[in-house]
């Protein structure tokens, strides 16, 4: 029986030990894509406790805590923290075989020195010494970013936000990571969707520009991406269920528009072909800049009326969508390929039978002017498992390049997730380290340090020009 998630934890051959301690482990972080405030960063607050710094936002935890028949008020209601932390912990201790099992104990052990396995048994001696070691130490946003080796940090943000605190965090002379903003344009893309006309003149007053059509959309979008691009933008992020593609001439999307403006019920196809017009602009605005563009793709979200009327969005009630993605995302890419305006492309499946649909997908459209210029994006979210994470990277190493995947990101909300970059790294190895041991790939050192490098961060900054 090994020990309980030691050194080598998950390492199960010489080849990966090797791999991980002399060519991974000690790699900066470049998290691509995150869900971390910008505001929270510059303010740089020291949480209170545990609970404040694992519990609060993390809807990865309410999950589990609600699986286990735990009340709602330990996960986003007002029990104590230390009330919220114990039931956490009685939840954990049957989350065998669920990642957030090995997350939270790599980050007991890395942020807090704690190689206690949380349970119900010890989770009010784990709770008095996290706390302890908290109010002895530096656990401020900042601190804990620069203790995790992160380098460049991307948020998530809307094309209103006014990046205050990405130009105060720029102008920061003790903090040396790069915290760039992501544009994330959904809220205007989702015509459907309720408080879709207020967003819009709330975009046109941003972008000064009085929006009458849906042209006049592109145009204050575009002067937002030029806004965002001047504070260091290099990133735009968009998620959708299925990815739009629907043909249709400009009086039939104005028609559209203009309904969704006065509150009226369009149909599945005029939301598409609204939606296509709109991404096509965009993406070549993307080329134009040399931004990268990622397309998250899968997400079936608010499952929950009940529950989303009560706590709202992103608490834990998504699941993985079923649609079928590959003609329409074929045809997005190739109407922008022909005209030479396809920009860099991260393309992420949140339902693993897509990913040979993502991994083939990405030979069709590649170019000269970046190296694997269509990316696969690492498995996210509900596919962040072993099984996810590995079953991704074969279907990239089978199907593409994997020695140019530019690697983990962390897709979090919290300032100790940096523990998920060595999850990720220790399957890699365990993955690359069997393929080597199996005789299936030559060792040659240096070659393989430039892949094993490569993945885990040096790809990722030559990709996005970080």
């Amino acid at each position: 029986m090994n020990n309980f998630m030691d050194r080598d934890f998950l390492l199960d051959t010489p080849a990966a030990k090797k791999l991980f301690h002399d060519f991974a482990e000690n790699m900066p972080i470049c998290d691509y894509h995150c869900h971390l405030s910008p505001k929270e960063i510059y303010e740089n607050q020291q949480p209170s406790d545990i609970s404040q710094l694992w519990l609060s936002g993390d809807h990865y935890k309410w999950r589990a805590m609600r699986s286990c028949g735990v009340d709602e008020k330990y996960c986003t209601g007002d029990a104590s923290p230390k009330e919220k932390f114990e039931k956490f912990a009685y939840a954990l201790q049957y989350c065998i075989g669920n990642p957030l099992y090995h997350w939270a104990h790599i980050e007991l052990q890395r942020y807090f020195g704690i190689n206690t396995p949380l349970n119900a048994k010890t989770a009010d001696e784990i709770y008095e010494k996290a706390n302890k070691v908290i109010a002895d130490g530096d656990f401020r946003p900042q601190s804990l970013i620069a203790k995790s080796n992160v380098k460049v940090v991307c948020t998530t943000d809307d094309p209103v936000d006014d990046l205050k605190y990405h130009k105060l965090l720029a102008q920061e002379k003790d903090f040396e990571c790069k915290v760039l903003p992501g544009f994330r344009p959904d809220k205007a893309l989702n015509i459907s969707a309720d408080g879709f006309a207020e967003y819009i003149k709330a975009l046109g007053d941003c972008a000064n520009i009085e929006i009458k059509s849906y042209k006049d959309v592109i145009t204050a979008l575009e002067k937002r991406i030029d806004y965002f691009n001047e504070a260091g933008c290099k990133v735009s992020d968009h998620a959708f269920d299925c990815p739009p593609y629907a043909v249709a001439d400009d009086d039939e999307i104005e028609n559209a528009f203009k309904k969704a403006m006065q509150g009226e019920i369009i149909t599945r196809h005029e939301g598409d072909a609204y939606k296509t017009a709109v991404m096509i602009a965009l993406g070549k605005k993307y080329h134009q800049l040399g931004w990268a563009m990622e397309i998250h793709i899968g997400a079936m979200r608010n499952n929950n009326t009940k529950m989303f009327n009560q706590i709202g969005a992103d608490t834990g009630f998504d699941s993985v969508d079923d649609g079928e993605i590959a003609k329409p995302l074929s045809r997005f890419l190739d109407a922008l390929c022909v005209e030479d305006k396809l920009p860099k492309t991260v393309l992420f499946n949140l339902n693993d039978k897509d990913n040979t649909v993502l991994a083939t997908m990405l030979g069709n459209f590649q170019g000269t002017e970046t190296q694997s210029k269509i990316q696969f994006g690492p498995a996210w979210w509900f596919l962040d498992t072993m099984d996810g994470m590995t079953n991704q990277m074969k279907s990239l190493g089978n199907l593409g390049v994997l020695g140019k995947f530019i690697g983990m990101e962390t897709d979090s909300r919290s300032f100790t997730s940096y523990g998920r970059h060595e999850y990720f790294r220790r399957i890699m190895c365990r993955l690359l380290g069997r393929w080597i041991e199996d005789g299936w790939y030559a060792y040659d050192e240096d070659l393989v340090k430039e892949i094993v490098s490569g993945i885990c961060y040096n790809n990722a900054i030559n990709y996005f020009g970080f």
